[in-house]
């Protein structure tokens, strides 16, 4: 049976657990007999409960740019690259590249670079439309990782393990703060086509009860699979079946207390249900203005698939889901990235900046915390492989997120990197520590949020860390 270290409410679970494995664990199994065996009795698990904190955001949209932007062309211009581009690059001491095979050249960007807004926010030129709310962004430019492969630091990234079999941050969160929604999934996964590297598992509920996993929905077709009842199968229909395996299942459950499983299963059964009357709408984007769809760039290529996957979010987060991950692949440009990135950009920039002001036209971003992120940077030297096909290696020692809405520092920029942008040399923080802080925005302590697993209590930063007080207003 696995036990959990829950806030918000005691259970008389948890309170016996506490009092260790004196006279409290004998009381403990008699109490478990007098339990109502009625699930519907009980407080659900993704009821809202209150954070260890105030709160500074009561939502989250999470934009994952799989394959590792390249900061040093995006938003971390280095000079310094010019001078040496092409110039044949010689390890000395940390200074390592990412990939270690063959002779190696420093790589200027391709790209100029402008100073946005009145805070003057560093962006490549190619960024037309987000420059126009980089007042409302926070750039972070010192966090560093430990993987140089794709599925392990996308985990990383995700679950605070680069092994896989963790929760996700979205779970997390709903663990700790239940939903606002409760006819609705409580973390909601906007996938490409192709799942990002490692599937599924990033976003797994890990150990945590099934009720926590992202839910994904599907970018083509029906969003959810049998969201609709088939054909001759009415609400009515469905409701006495549900009513007569919720009967099953609870006098199974009164037989065997600890089986979790079969709770979460109910309860999804019920989701399902409510999913059916509410899903429909919320996903439902032909309700939108045509000025609101041509805001995200959709029914225009190429920012059609990403723009709709940001107007879901919005509509997503407005609905009460507590946690939205949108996916954006193929930033792995380890040539011609002139043109992939060059690309990629265009294909985000537009959706990315409608979200934000359309968040902040509705009153939602100061409550919503937007990331943008990928799973690493790039280096600053590579292999040349002929011709101008010049493109970036992984590296974990320098990359650049950025936030908005949600309390953090609008219109700033933390930390840098050195000369080349090879590593994070000021405000320098791993990764465990930007979920620590996350955690902390959304008003949740990450040494109080912790499950029993495997003998010990686990949190998302695995074994604790800091808050990185630069980055709150």
């Amino acid at each position: 049976m696995s036990i959990k270290r829950s806030f918000g409410f005691q259970t008389r679970r948890n309170f016996l657990y506490g009092l260790g494995a004196s006279v409290g664990s004998i009381a403990f199994t008699n109490l478990l007999a007098d339990e109502p065996s009625d699930i519907a009795t009980q407080p659900g698990p993704l009821a809202p409960k209150q954070g260890h904190f105030p709160a500074r955001a009561k939502r989250c949209i999470f934009l994952m740019m799989e394959g590792g932007p390249s900061h040093i062309d995006t938003f971390d211009p280095k000079p310094k690259l010019k001078d040496l581009h092409l110039k044949e690059f010689v390890r000395e001491g940390k200074t390592k590249s990412a990939m270690e095979s063959g002779k190696r050249y420093f790589v200027q960007s391709p790209f100029g670079f402008l100073k946005a807004g009145r805070s003057g926010a560093d962006m490549a030129e190619t960024w037309t439309h987000l420059r126009n709310v980089a007042d409302d962004i926070c750039f972070y430019r010192g966090c560093q990782v430990d993987s140089v492969n794709h599925p392990t630091a996308l985990y990383q990234m995700n679950t605070g393990n680069r092994f896989g079999g963790d929760p996700a941050i979205g779970s997390w969160m709903t663990y700790g703060l239940g939903t606002l929604n409760q006819d609705l999934p409580c973390f909601v996964v906007l996938p490409e086509i192709s799942y990002p590297q490692g599937g599924a598992a990033n976003w797994s509920n890990g150990f945590l009860p099934s009720n926590f996993q992202g839910t994904p929905l599907r970018p083509q077709g029906s969003p959810i699979l049998d969201l609709r009842p088939p054909e001759g199968i009415s609400t009515d229909h469905q409701r006495e079946n549900l009513d007569l395996l919720a009967k099953l299942n609870q006098r199974h459950h009164a037989q065997h207390p600890s089986h979790d499983e079969l709770v979460a299963r109910m309860q999804n059964y019920e989701l399902a249900f409510r999913m059916q009357m509410t899903v429909p709408e919320v996903l439902d984007i032909g309700n939108e203005s045509a000025a609101t769809k041509s805001k995200y760039g959709i029914g225009a290529q190429p920012t059609d698939a990403f723009g709709r996957r940001c107007l879901l979010a919005r509509k997503l987060v407005e609905k009460g889901v507590r946690f939205v991950q949108a996916y954006a692949g193929t930033w792995d440009s380890h040539d011609y990235i002139e043109r992939a990135h060059g690309n990629l950009v265009r294909q985000v920039d537009q959706p990315i900046a409608a979200l934000i002001n359309d968040l902040k036209e509705r009153g939602l971003l100061d409550e919503t915390l937007v990331i943008w992120c990928g799973e690493f940077g790039r280096s600053p030297d590579n292999g040349v492989r002929g011709g101008t096909a010049y493109g970036r290696d992984h590296n974990p020692k320098a990359m650049t997120l950025w936030f908005a809405g949600g309390g953090v520092k609008a219109g700033h920029t933390i930390g840098a990197t050195d000369e080349t942008g090879a590593e994070a040399v000021e405000a320098v923080h791993h990764v465990r520590d930007v979920h620590v802080t996350l955690l902390r925005l959304m008003g949740l302590d990450d040494n109080k949020l912790t499950y029993f697993h495997g003998g010990r209590f686990k949190q998302l930063s695995q074994f604790g860390g800091k808050v990185i007080q630069d980055l709150i207003a």
